[in-house]
């Protein structure tokens, strides 16, 4: 790929990025997130609610946490839908369940969106995420500040594959830690210093994912770190760790997202000047 080819690949895909961001239900509108308790959790405004809306009916609603399993059901003012209809007793999907072709369930309460996410290094926490379509956040966007794209920081690197069944431990923000598969591990030198970062599967034909620090965090760059991933190794193990993609992890646009943080030895010790900066809501 030429400089000049890098160059046009990247900024498209930014401009993919911004475009995902502005959707209805994205990060940027991610505006709640609530953990559900075996038995019955009520959804609404009202201060007996488990999951708690900004606003809308006291009672929209109720789901059943049992056999760990979800279930969704309207209150009598048919406040909580599906598809546009009032809901019984509605088995949920959640996002970890999810597939090409039974997406997660999406339930609705006016203009808010609300889906079942599952955690814990067992798949044992069951929570409720809230989206407002209309937040003002989405109008507010402008864009991510990111350095200028340097086909330099396409760092070619040496993937040392990790024995078949391999996993790592994955901190993240709710303060679990999850045992993580990982492939192997990439080599590179930044500015003659080498550097290593442990991969983790980024897609169905072999792409890595990298997550990662550096010395640019908690000043240019958001201080958990950021994510990248990478195409499958290529022949000889080469792989190209273009840091022009490095980009901001959702917890940087919400509270309420649950990013993985950086394994043990993702910490580079030096200046990744190259992806997206620190982001910063326009007001």
């Amino acid at each position: 790929m030429t400089d000049h080819e890098l160059r046009r690949s990247v900024e498209a895909w930014r401009a993919q990025r911004h475009a995902a961001l502005r959707r209805p239900m994205s990060w940027l509108s991610l505006v709640g997130l609530d953990w559900l308790h075996d038995g019955t959790n009520v959804i609404g405004s009202g201060p007996e609610a488990a999951v708690r809306l900004a606003r809308g009916p006291a009672l929209a609603g109720e789901i059943d946490l049992r056999d760990g399993g979800a279930y969704a059901t309207s209150a009598v003012n048919g406040a909580l839908l599906h598809a546009g209809e009032p809901v019984h007793q509605l088995p949920l999907v959640a996002d970890a369940d999810a597939t090409d072709d039974l997406p997660p369930t999406t339930l609705e309460v006016e203009d808010l969106r609300l889906r079942l996410i599952r955690r814990g290094n067992h798949g044992e926490r069951f929570a409720i995420r809230t989206w407002d379509t209309t937040a003002q956040s989405l109008r507010a966007f402008e864009g991510i500040d990111h350095w200028q794209v340097d086909p330099a920081w396409a760092v070619r690197a040496r993937f040392d594959p990790s024995p078949p069944g391999t996993t790592i431990p994955v901190p993240d923000v709710l303060g679990d830690t999850i045992d993580t598969p990982s492939p192997g591990t990439l080599h590179f030198d930044v500015g003659g210093v080498p550097c290593q970062l442990t991969a983790l599967e980024g897609g169905d034909h072999g792409e890595l994912w990298l997550i990662f620090a550096d010395a640019t965090n908690g000043a240019e760059t958001y201080g958990a770190g950021r994510f990248l991933y990478t195409d499958a190794p290529g022949t000889g193990g080469t792989v190209i760790v273009d840091f022009n993609r490095a980009y901001n992890p959702p917890c940087v646009f919400s509270p309420f997202a649950t990013c993985p943080l950086p394994p043990a030895g993702n910490r580079l010790n030096v200046r990744i000047e190259a992806g997206e900066r620190d982001f910063h809501p326009a007001n």
